[in-house]
Formats: C-alpha cells, structure tokens, sequence
C-alpha cells in the first residue's frame, strides 16, 4: 500500500507551505544517498519524499491530490494523465477542482449560445404609476430570421456536423501540465457548420428589425422597478433560446407630491388665521378624490398630517399607503387697510400667553443679559 503524501512528509493535512518545506529539507537530508552510501531502503524513501514534496508543494496538485488521492496522477486510470482518455480524466479533475475559481462554469458547453438579455429604459408620471398601464414600446432587436426559421441554413438546406470538434464546439490543446481547452476555429463554439447559408440572414439566423410590444404596467410600480418579459430579448444564434428583455421604470418628479415608498408627502400652505383657529382644507388625491384635511387650532409650521390610506397602492397588492401633508403657515403680505387696522387692535390685546414659544424665547434672552 503506497504511504500518504503526508505521511512521508511527517505533516498534517493543514500544513501551510513552510511547514511542507522545512520538513521536507530535513527528510531530504536525513535520506540523502551520499549520506546513506548502499542503503536502497534510505534511497527508495529519499525518492518518496522528493515525488510527495513535489506534488504537495504546487497548490493545483496538492488539491487534486487532497480530493482524489495518486488516482489524479495514475497513468491509464480513471483520473491519470499519461496519454489518450487518462489525460483527459485529469482534465476533468481539473475543472472540478478549479472550475469555480476559473469562471464558475466548469467546461464550456458546444452548441449556440441563448440569446442576450435587452434593457428598455420607460419614463411614465406619479399618476400613471398610481392607477398603472399599458404602455405600447418600440425597440430594434436580433429577431430570428423567417425565411430559415433562425438555423441560418438556405431553406431545404441543414447544418452539418463540425468535423474539427466532431460537434463539441471545443478544442483541446496540451500546454505542459494542463490541458486547455478553446473554441473550435471551424465553427467558432457552435459544433456545426453551415454548408450553404441563408441569403437573407447570411448564415446568421438573425436579423435587426424593429419590434413593438405591449408591456403591462402594475398599479403601485415605483422607481427602479425592473419588469421582465421572458423571450422577449434577442434572439439565440442558430435556434437557441432567445434572451429576456428588461424594463426600468422611471417616475417623473411631481409638480405637488413625493414618494417614500407607499407614502406620499405634500408641504401645503395655509393662512395665518386658519393656523390660529383651525379649519378644514381640501386636497387632492392622484386618484381624484378630494380629501378632506382637518387643521386643530394654533397649528405651526412644520406639523405633519396623516390621512390613512390616501397614499400609493401597494405593489401587487390590495392596500394602500398614507397621505402626509405638511403645514407651512403663510405670513400675509396684501393687507388691506381694513385687516392692518385689526391686526393692530389684537396686538394691543396681547398679553405674550398667546404665543408662548416666542414669548418664553425673548425671556431667555433677557434672562442672558440680566434684565
């Protein structure tokens, strides 16, 4: 029974590189022939060490042989690689191991590739995202080609098989070590060839057109919202499957309201006396709806009011979010004669209880100064 890499190296599994090295210098040294002069059993083990250390000293073989054991390097076995199918059994090893860390796919599949995705960019208003639409888009696309139904083959014509790549779509080549693999030149990765091409598409299977197509918006859609419409990209080349197509939605800003996700918020003046004596406002909604707003006596600036469920729908849903009306109380700048003269008469009234922010301010004030 061959002994463990480890083993022979006198090492943990979880030894890092200059564990492995220091040991191994030291066995090497131990084992050496010219210090062991006749003695085949010092040999043969000097030879071990060298074959473990040299494997376990390169990261790419270590991990091979950490998952698969010598199996990785066995000629004629299922995962050796001295020539023909045990070469390529280590290929495959190979990309288990690092087919992560080399593009996540492992090995790369023949055959024509899925059509690419699409992105539409669609402005609509606050109110077409409140009540939602349809909305009729127009947009230049690889569609495929009728008149040989996307193969890229002259109609009553076929592809044929690659013979390069014998319908794999890639090639192998051995670069030292490692066998890499590339697209094949003939086909260029799509595993067949293409004798006499279709004249409208040029061997292609597609061409540019320009496509309409109704698109569906949500009542609720906010902004960002990506819709995807499945096979509606472009299409695959040769009869693959076509890619989807994307649509962002952007909201322009509206002239009254804002949006924080299902809330709308909308700052609204009102009069000096309403603010004192309180009253009733009317706004609005997107919906149409007039929405009655009550205002509590002696209301500042700044006050926030919530009206519940008079705000956006909720996408996919049934419900609805919240109105928040900001008050922001108007100083008057048209007085007439009539109102200066009033103004004057309740000045001459007041005793500074009536506005008791503003008077305790000003006491403050004096309070710094010693008054």
């Amino acid at each position: 029974m061959d002994i463990d890499y480890y083993e022979l190296l006198e090492c943990e599994r979880t030894a890092d590189d200059k564990t492995l090295k220091t040991s191994y210098r030291r066995l090497a040294m131990q084992f050496h022939p010219d210090r062991n002069p006749g003695d085949h059993e010092a040999e043969a083990k000097f030879k071990a060490i060298n074959e473990a250390y040299d494997c376990l000293k390169d990261p790419q073989k270590r991990a091979a042989y950490d998952r698969f054991g010598k199996a990785a390097f066995q000629s004629g076995g299922a995962g050796g690689f001295g020539g023909g199918q045990g070469f390529e059994g280590f290929s495959d090893i190979f990309e288990s191991v690092f087919g992560e860390f080399m593009g996540g796919g492992g090995r790369q599949r023949s055959g024509p590739r899925r059509g690419a995705d699409l992105r539409y960019d669609l402005e609509i208003s606050l109110e077409e995202a409140f009540h939602g639409k349809s909305e009729t888009i127009r947009f230049d696309v690889a569609a495929n080609c009728e008149p040989c139904g996307g193969s890229g083959a002259k109609p009553g014509t076929a592809a044929r098989t690659c013979q390069t790549c014998g319908g794999r779509g890639q090639v192998r080549a051995q670069q030292g070590f490692f066998v890499v693999e590339r697209a094949c030149p003939s086909c260029h990765g799509a595993g067949q060839v293409i004798a006499d091409p279709c004249p409208n598409c040029r061997g292609e299977g597609r061409i540019d057109r320009e496509k309409s197509l109704e698109v569906k918006i949500p009542a609720g859609v906010d902004e960002g919202t990506r819709i995807r419409v499945t096979g509606e990209g472009e299409a695959g080349g040769r009869g693959a499957p076509p890619g989807d197509l994307y649509i962002f939605l952007h909201v322009k800003r509206h002239a009254i309201f804002e949006r924080d996700g299902t809330t709308l918020a909308a700052r609204c003046p009102i009069s000096f006396t309403t603010a004192a004596l309180g009253g009733e406002i009317e706004v609005p909604g997107l919906d149409g709806e007039i929405i009655p707003v009550k205002i509590p006596a002696g209301i500042q600036s700044g006050k926030q009011l919530r009206h519940r469920g008079s705000g956006m729908p909720v996408l996919n849903s049934r419900g609805r979010g919240d109105l928040v009306i900001e008050i922001a109380v108007e100083t008057p700048t048209r007085l007439s004669a009539r109102q200066k003269e009033l103004l004057a008469e309740f000045r001459e009234t007041e005793t500074g209880e009536e506005c008791p922010a503003s008077s305790g301010f000003f006491a403050k004030i004096k309070g710094m100064f010693g008054e």
